[in-house]
Protein backbone atom coordinates (compact mmCIF):
# COMPACT_ATOMS: atom_id res chain seq x y z
CA UNK A 1 0.00 0.00 0.00
CA UNK A 2 1.22 3.65 -0.96
CA UNK A 3 2.42 5.72 1.96
CA UNK A 4 -0.14 8.77 2.97
CA UNK A 5 1.54 12.05 2.40
CA UNK A 6 3.23 12.66 5.60
CA UNK A 7 4.82 9.21 5.25
CA UNK A 8 6.65 10.01 1.96
CA UNK A 9 9.81 11.59 3.45
CA UNK A 10 11.52 11.76 0.07
CA UNK A 11 8.81 13.56 -2.15
CA UNK A 12 11.51 16.30 -2.88
CA UNK A 13 14.30 13.59 -3.64
CA UNK A 14 15.64 12.78 -7.41
CA UNK A 15 17.44 9.07 -7.27
CA UNK A 16 19.63 7.63 -9.69
CA UNK A 17 19.40 3.75 -9.26
CA UNK A 18 21.97 1.96 -11.49
CA UNK A 19 21.24 -1.94 -12.58
CA UNK A 20 17.82 -1.63 -11.84
CA UNK A 21 16.49 -4.11 -13.88
CA UNK A 22 16.28 -6.80 -11.28
CA UNK A 23 17.43 -7.59 -8.12
CA UNK A 24 18.79 -5.49 -5.03
CA UNK A 25 17.98 -2.49 -7.45
CA UNK A 26 14.85 -2.80 -8.28
CA UNK A 27 13.95 -3.31 -4.52
CA UNK A 28 15.93 -0.17 -4.09
CA UNK A 29 14.38 1.37 -6.67
CA UNK A 30 10.73 0.53 -5.17
CA UNK A 31 11.38 1.40 -1.73
CA UNK A 32 12.41 4.92 -2.89
CA UNK A 33 9.11 5.42 -5.00
CA UNK A 34 7.14 4.39 -1.90
CA UNK A 35 9.08 7.20 0.34
CA UNK A 36 7.91 9.81 -2.53
CA UNK A 37 10.79 9.53 -4.54
CA UNK A 38 11.31 10.48 -8.51
CA UNK A 39 13.20 7.21 -9.38
CA UNK A 40 15.48 7.26 -12.64
CA UNK A 41 15.89 3.02 -13.02
CA UNK A 42 18.88 2.26 -15.09
CA UNK A 43 20.81 -0.68 -16.87
CA UNK A 44 20.76 -2.67 -19.96
CA UNK A 45 17.80 -4.51 -20.09
CA UNK A 46 14.37 -3.05 -21.74
CA UNK A 47 10.85 -4.74 -23.13
CA UNK A 48 12.33 -4.63 -26.14
CA UNK A 49 15.94 -5.53 -26.11
CA UNK A 50 16.76 -7.37 -22.87
CA UNK A 51 20.89 -8.15 -22.08
CA UNK A 52 22.50 -10.69 -24.13
CA UNK A 53 25.45 -11.60 -21.84
CA UNK A 54 23.78 -13.95 -19.14
CA UNK A 55 24.15 -16.71 -20.91
CA UNK A 56 25.78 -19.13 -18.06
CA UNK A 57 23.01 -18.47 -15.54
CA UNK A 58 20.54 -18.62 -18.02
CA UNK A 59 20.99 -21.57 -18.61
CA UNK A 60 21.70 -22.81 -14.78
CA UNK A 61 18.26 -20.91 -13.77
CA UNK A 62 16.38 -22.58 -16.24
CA UNK A 63 15.62 -19.56 -17.57
CA UNK A 64 15.10 -18.27 -21.37
CA UNK A 65 15.73 -14.47 -20.62
CA UNK A 66 17.36 -12.33 -18.04
CA UNK A 67 14.14 -11.46 -15.82
CA UNK A 68 12.96 -8.05 -15.51
CA UNK A 69 13.48 -4.54 -17.12
CA UNK A 70 14.20 -1.32 -16.49
CA UNK A 71 10.60 -0.43 -17.87
CA UNK A 72 8.76 -2.98 -15.55
CA UNK A 73 10.93 -1.58 -12.58
CA UNK A 74 9.58 2.22 -13.62
CA UNK A 75 6.71 0.82 -13.44
CA UNK A 76 6.20 -0.85 -9.99
CA UNK A 77 8.18 2.44 -8.62
CA UNK A 78 5.19 4.48 -9.84
CA UNK A 79 2.61 2.25 -8.45
CA UNK A 80 4.57 2.59 -4.72
CA UNK A 81 3.65 5.92 -4.81
CA UNK A 82 6.72 7.29 -6.17
CA UNK A 83 7.04 8.40 -9.82
CA UNK A 84 9.67 5.92 -11.77
CA UNK A 85 11.29 6.82 -15.08
CA UNK A 86 13.10 4.23 -17.35
CA UNK A 87 16.33 5.18 -19.07
CA UNK A 88 18.82 2.54 -20.90
CA UNK A 89 22.41 2.81 -19.84
CA UNK A 90 25.64 1.19 -20.35
CA UNK A 91 27.33 1.76 -17.30
CA UNK A 92 30.50 0.32 -18.59
CA UNK A 93 30.70 3.38 -21.06
CA UNK A 94 31.81 6.54 -19.85
CA UNK A 95 30.22 8.78 -22.38
CA UNK A 96 26.93 6.66 -21.95
CA UNK A 97 26.88 7.53 -18.49
CA UNK A 98 27.95 10.92 -19.11
CA UNK A 99 25.06 12.02 -21.42
CA UNK A 100 22.75 10.27 -19.14
CA UNK A 101 23.43 12.16 -15.67
CA UNK A 102 23.18 15.22 -18.39
CA UNK A 103 20.05 13.73 -19.71
CA UNK A 104 18.61 13.75 -15.88
CA UNK A 105 19.25 17.46 -14.84
CA UNK A 106 17.42 18.26 -18.00
CA UNK A 107 14.72 16.64 -17.81
CA UNK A 108 14.14 16.26 -13.85
CA UNK A 109 16.21 18.17 -12.05
CA UNK A 110 19.36 17.44 -10.14
CA UNK A 111 20.33 14.17 -8.69
CA UNK A 112 19.91 14.24 -4.92
CA UNK A 113 20.78 10.05 -4.21
CA UNK A 114 22.91 7.69 -6.50
CA UNK A 115 22.77 4.20 -5.79
CA UNK A 116 25.54 2.49 -7.34
CA UNK A 117 24.29 -0.96 -8.09
CA UNK A 118 25.04 -1.96 -11.17
CA UNK A 119 27.11 -5.46 -11.33
CA UNK A 120 28.37 -7.60 -13.70
CA UNK A 121 29.20 -10.55 -11.96
CA UNK A 122 26.17 -12.59 -12.97
CA UNK A 123 27.89 -12.64 -16.14
CA UNK A 124 30.42 -15.08 -15.82
CA UNK A 125 28.39 -17.03 -13.00
CA UNK A 126 29.29 -20.89 -13.51
CA UNK A 127 27.70 -22.41 -10.81
CA UNK A 128 30.58 -23.00 -8.48
CA UNK A 129 30.99 -21.23 -5.50
CA UNK A 130 33.89 -23.18 -3.96
CA UNK A 131 36.86 -23.26 -6.44
CA UNK A 132 40.78 -22.79 -5.93
CA UNK A 133 41.70 -19.29 -7.23
CA UNK A 134 44.09 -20.74 -10.43
CA UNK A 135 41.01 -23.20 -11.24
CA UNK A 136 38.66 -19.77 -11.37
CA UNK A 137 37.84 -18.99 -15.00
CA UNK A 138 39.72 -15.74 -16.06
CA UNK A 139 36.17 -14.19 -17.44
CA UNK A 140 35.58 -13.60 -13.15
CA UNK A 141 38.02 -10.75 -13.28
CA UNK A 142 36.71 -8.45 -16.15
CA UNK A 143 33.16 -9.43 -14.60
CA UNK A 144 33.80 -8.82 -11.21
CA UNK A 145 36.29 -6.06 -11.41
CA UNK A 146 35.56 -4.31 -14.24
CA UNK A 147 31.77 -4.63 -13.66
CA UNK A 148 31.87 -3.52 -9.95
CA UNK A 149 33.99 -0.68 -8.58
CA UNK A 150 34.95 0.74 -12.39
CA UNK A 151 31.20 1.12 -12.91
CA UNK A 152 30.25 2.74 -9.73
CA UNK A 153 33.50 4.68 -10.44
CA UNK A 154 32.07 5.47 -13.52
CA UNK A 155 28.72 6.97 -12.15
CA UNK A 156 29.71 8.81 -9.70
CA UNK A 157 32.57 10.39 -11.07
CA UNK A 158 29.77 11.93 -13.54
CA UNK A 159 27.32 12.94 -10.20
CA UNK A 160 29.97 14.04 -7.61
CA UNK A 161 30.75 17.24 -9.11
CA UNK A 162 27.53 18.44 -9.58
CA UNK A 163 26.12 17.13 -5.69
CA UNK A 164 29.96 19.00 -4.47
CA UNK A 165 28.51 22.09 -6.09
CA UNK A 166 25.34 22.44 -4.66
CA UNK A 167 26.76 21.12 -1.05
CA UNK A 168 24.84 18.22 -0.49
CA UNK A 169 23.95 14.73 -2.23
CA UNK A 170 24.48 10.64 -0.97
CA UNK A 171 26.18 8.14 -2.71
CA UNK A 172 25.35 4.46 -1.42
CA UNK A 173 26.98 1.66 -2.84
CA UNK A 174 25.66 -2.02 -2.56
CA UNK A 175 28.18 -4.61 -2.15
CA UNK A 176 28.94 -7.32 0.51
CA UNK A 177 31.12 -7.07 3.47
CA UNK A 178 32.86 -9.97 5.13
CA UNK A 179 34.22 -7.90 7.95
CA UNK A 180 38.09 -8.69 7.19
CA UNK A 181 37.60 -11.90 6.38
CA UNK A 182 38.03 -13.88 3.37
CA UNK A 183 35.54 -15.63 1.12
CA UNK A 184 37.47 -19.00 0.53
CA UNK A 185 36.69 -20.17 -3.45
CA UNK A 186 35.28 -16.85 -4.64
CA UNK A 187 38.64 -14.74 -4.97
CA UNK A 188 37.12 -12.29 -7.80
CA UNK A 189 34.28 -11.87 -5.70
CA UNK A 190 35.72 -11.21 -2.51
CA UNK A 191 38.45 -8.48 -4.35
CA UNK A 192 35.10 -6.88 -6.57
CA UNK A 193 33.54 -6.05 -3.28
CA UNK A 194 35.89 -4.92 -0.69
CA UNK A 195 37.18 -2.79 -3.70
CA UNK A 196 33.76 -1.47 -3.67
CA UNK A 197 33.77 -0.78 0.22
CA UNK A 198 37.53 0.74 -0.27
CA UNK A 199 36.14 2.95 -3.61
CA UNK A 200 32.69 3.93 -1.28
CA UNK A 201 35.37 5.32 1.86
CA UNK A 202 37.63 6.66 -0.23
CA UNK A 203 35.16 8.92 -2.02
CA UNK A 204 34.14 9.92 1.17
CA UNK A 205 36.82 11.46 2.71
CA UNK A 206 37.34 13.70 -0.71
CA UNK A 207 33.91 14.33 -0.48
CA UNK A 208 33.38 15.28 3.14
CA UNK A 209 34.10 18.90 2.57
CA UNK A 210 31.79 18.99 0.05
CA UNK A 211 29.15 18.12 2.12
CA UNK A 212 28.57 14.96 0.21
CA UNK A 213 27.72 11.33 1.53
CA UNK A 214 29.56 8.52 0.65
CA UNK A 215 29.05 4.85 1.89
CA UNK A 216 28.52 1.00 1.40
CA UNK A 217 25.92 -0.61 2.26
CA UNK A 218 25.52 -4.70 2.80
CA UNK A 219 22.67 -6.91 2.30
CA UNK A 220 22.51 -10.55 2.93
CA UNK A 221 21.19 -13.06 1.02
CA UNK A 222 18.58 -11.53 -1.16
CA UNK A 223 15.77 -13.48 -2.77
CA UNK A 224 16.98 -12.05 -6.17
CA UNK A 225 15.12 -13.30 -9.07
CA UNK A 226 18.45 -15.47 -9.92
CA UNK A 227 17.99 -17.21 -6.42
CA UNK A 228 14.50 -17.95 -6.68
CA UNK A 229 14.69 -19.75 -10.26
CA UNK A 230 17.97 -21.43 -9.01
CA UNK A 231 15.54 -22.80 -6.22
CA UNK A 232 12.90 -23.40 -8.58
CA UNK A 233 10.37 -21.57 -6.91
CA UNK A 234 8.99 -17.81 -6.58
CA UNK A 235 8.76 -14.76 -4.20
CA UNK A 236 5.09 -16.23 -3.44
CA UNK A 237 6.12 -19.99 -2.52
CA UNK A 238 9.80 -19.18 -1.41
CA UNK A 239 8.82 -20.35 2.05
CA UNK A 240 8.05 -24.08 1.07
CA UNK A 241 11.94 -23.97 0.47
CA UNK A 242 13.79 -25.09 3.48
CA UNK A 243 17.20 -23.84 2.35
CA UNK A 244 15.56 -19.88 1.63
CA UNK A 245 15.10 -20.06 5.22
CA UNK A 246 17.09 -17.31 5.73
CA UNK A 247 16.84 -15.09 3.05
CA UNK A 248 15.72 -11.35 2.87
CA UNK A 249 13.81 -9.98 -0.02
CA UNK A 250 15.93 -6.67 -2.01
CA UNK A 251 13.13 -4.48 -0.69
CA UNK A 252 14.95 -5.23 2.67
CA UNK A 253 17.76 -3.47 1.43
CA UNK A 254 15.72 -1.01 -0.85
CA UNK A 255 14.23 0.02 2.86
CA UNK A 256 17.76 0.89 4.01
CA UNK A 257 18.33 2.83 1.35
CA UNK A 258 15.40 4.93 1.56
CA UNK A 259 16.08 5.77 5.25
CA UNK A 260 19.46 6.73 5.01
CA UNK A 261 18.20 9.07 2.22
CA UNK A 262 15.83 10.78 4.82
CA UNK A 263 18.10 11.09 7.51
CA UNK A 264 19.48 14.56 7.96
CA UNK A 265 22.19 13.03 9.87
CA UNK A 266 23.26 11.06 7.26
CA UNK A 267 26.63 12.57 6.91
CA UNK A 268 27.43 10.89 10.43
CA UNK A 269 27.56 7.51 8.42
CA UNK A 270 29.97 9.01 5.48
CA UNK A 271 32.93 6.26 4.93
CA UNK A 272 31.54 3.36 6.46
CA UNK A 273 30.45 -0.06 5.69
CA UNK A 274 27.01 -0.48 6.83
CA UNK A 275 24.82 -3.59 7.20
CA UNK A 276 21.07 -3.46 6.36
CA UNK A 277 20.20 -5.54 9.46
CA UNK A 278 21.98 -3.27 11.91
CA UNK A 279 20.19 -0.21 10.11
CA UNK A 280 16.74 -1.99 10.39
CA UNK A 281 17.21 -2.28 14.23
CA UNK A 282 18.64 1.48 13.94
CA UNK A 283 15.87 2.78 12.11
CA UNK A 284 12.67 0.83 13.21
CA UNK A 285 11.83 -0.74 10.02
CA UNK A 286 11.45 -4.78 8.46
CA UNK A 287 11.33 -6.34 5.64
CA UNK A 288 8.24 -6.66 3.77
CA UNK A 289 7.24 -10.07 5.54
CA UNK A 290 7.48 -8.17 9.25
CA UNK A 291 10.64 -9.67 9.96
CA UNK A 292 13.84 -8.29 10.71
CA UNK A 293 16.00 -10.81 9.23
CA UNK A 294 19.85 -10.99 11.58
CA UNK A 295 22.93 -9.91 9.43
CA UNK A 296 24.62 -12.69 7.51
CA UNK A 297 28.13 -13.36 8.83
CA UNK A 298 30.57 -15.34 7.18
CA UNK A 299 31.80 -18.58 8.48
CA UNK A 300 35.37 -17.68 9.74
CA UNK A 301 38.53 -19.18 7.36
CA UNK A 302 40.05 -22.18 9.21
Amino acid sequence: MPMSAPERPLKDCIALVTGASRGAGRGIAIELGAAGAVVVVTGRSTRGRPADSYGGILGLSGLSSAPGSIEDTAEAVTAAGGFGMAMRCDHGDPAAVNDLVERIEQETGAIDLLVNNAWGGHESFDGRFDVPFWEQPLSHWPAMMDGGARLHWLAARAVAPRMGRRGRGVIVATTFWDEGRVLRGNLCYDLAKAAICRLAGAMAEELRPHGVASLALSPGWMRTEWVLAAHGTDEAHWQDVPALARTESPRYLGRAVAALAADPRVMRHSGKVLRVADLAAHYGFTDIDGRRVPAFVPEPSP
